[in-house]
Formats: C-alpha cells, structure tokens, sequence
C-alpha cells in the first residue's frame, strides 16, 4: 500500500510539472515583460509615459497594405520587406519598463503582436493558415528585453493581465475570423478611441449573428469569457450589449460560430 501511496504522488507530481511545462509552452509566460493593469476608465495621453514609441513606419506599412475590411496584401508586404524588418527591429530594440504609461504599453504590445504576426506569415509564405505553422501561438520568436516571447505570451501573459477586454478585438491572428487587422497602428495618444472603435465593428460584424433571444457568437467569446465584466463581474452579455446596436436578451442561451481560421489575405 505504502508503495502504491508512493507511485501515486510521484505520478501527481509528474503530472504537475507536465501542466506547468504546457502553460509556460502554450503561451502564457510574460518573460518578465512588465504588465500595467487599467484602473477605471482608460483615457489617450502621451504625457505620462517615460517613453513614446515612434509607430509611424507601421502605420504606413498598414495604411499601404490592409485594406478597410482588415483583409493584408501580403505580396505587397513582401516588397516593403526592408522597412518592416526596419520596424521590428525598433520593436524589439525597446526595453519596456514600469516607468512606461498604461496606454503605451497597450499600444506597443498590440503592434507587437500584429507586425510580428505579419512577419511570421511572410517567413512561411505562401500559406494557407497560420495554424500550419509549427508552434506559431507558443514558440518564442519575438525578442524584446533579451528574451524570446511567443504570440500567446504577449496576449495571455501580458495584454490579457492590463485588464483590458478591448484587446482582444485589437490583436490579429491573421485568419478569417479574428477581428480585422486595423489599417492604422495603435498609439498612446488615440488608444481608446481605436479600441472602443475596433470592438464595436467586430461586435456588429457578421463575425457575429446577433439577436434578442438567439445569438451565435464568435469563439472569441466563448475562449475568453472570464475577461469580459461589466462591474466587475463576468457577464458576456453585459458586456456586448454596451456596443452592440442589437441588445442580446440577458438570459438568452449563447451559441457560437465556427471559427474560420483560413488567411486573411487580399
């Protein structure tokens, strides 16, 4: 018996070390990247950063290459290869610190994201989905701060920790069904406006079928339910209903969409 009492907690611990091994690889490790939570309402400002990162060169890049449905000329990102590479080398030359506002940790970390998810697309291109590519959500390929930080680090070990719902209708996956790849970069100085703009257009997208009484809604909702509150307690509905144009019956039965992971390309 005391043999058996043995293998089992051998086998716990075994099982233990396995899960933490997989939260680390699936993601959701920050790498020490600093977090800032939203506290109340968040405002636009530059002024209270000890840093303002320069995002003009992306924000051309997207003007150039996205379109306003949020479909990404690829070919065209191709050609502009010297001057994305120009910009994520910025990106990863950066050294983001406590001292950073709120507002431009959002914004770096969301084009972070977004251009290093455009540059993964184009070592692997052509494609057809980005889920073909080996390890993209969870190997550590983006450097920042003398660290390697995966796609799911930056969204779940760091976005997801600001407390801030609105990111998750910022950061693209580049497939069908995320939220479209805005055509502008996120600054400190617009970044409320643009997210308030980018959840209330994936809201009232066809990304969504919205009724009264049954509504089928994206995965998004589903994956990340805990995140969306309405005074501090999870409430999906709530939630939606603050920037949808059809309000969804608080006690209708959601059901969700399948999701289109094929690439959002032109």
């Amino acid at each position: 018996m005391k043999y058996v009492l043995q293998l089992l907690s051998i086998l716990i611990i075994s099982l233990n070390l396995q899960a933490c091994n997989l939260l680390s690889a699936a993601g959701f490790s920050s790498q020490g990247q600093p977090t800032k939570k939203v506290e109340g309402e968040l405002t636009s400002t530059t002024a209270n950063s000890a840093m303002n990162v320069d995002h003009a060169t992306w924000d051309k890049l997207l003007k150039k290459h996205v379109d306003s449905e949020g479909m990404v000329d690829y070919k065209g990102f191709m050609n502009d290869r010297e001057q994305l590479n120009q910009y994520l080398q910025m990106l990863s030359s950066q050294k983001p610190t406590d001292d950073w506002s709120v507002q431009e940790l959002l914004a770096y970390y969301i084009n972070l994201y977004n251009a290093y998810t455009v540059d993964v697309i184009l070592q692997n291109y052509p494609v057809k989905s980005i889920q073909d590519i080996d390890g993209v959500f969870t190997k550590g390929f983006i450097p920042v701060g003398g660290r390697e930080l995966s796609l799911g680090g930056v969204e779940n070990g760091i976005l997801r920790k600001m407390d801030e719902p609105r990111i998750h209708f910022a950061i693209n996956c580049a497939s069908i069904s995320c939220p479209k790849l805005l055509n502008e970069a996120y600054t400190a100085s617009k970044i409320n406006e643009q997210l308030d703009r980018v959840t209330k257009e994936f809201i009232n997208s066809d990304k969504n079928d919205i009724t009264a009484n049954s509504p089928k809604l994206s995965r998004i909702f589903d994956w990340y339910k805990k995140d969306y509150k309405v005074d501090g307690e999870t409430n999906v509905i709530g939630f939606i209903n603050q920037y949808s144009n059809t309000k969804i019956n608080p006690q209708a039965e959601l059901q969700y969409k399948e999701y289109d992971w094929n690439l959002n390309e032109q």
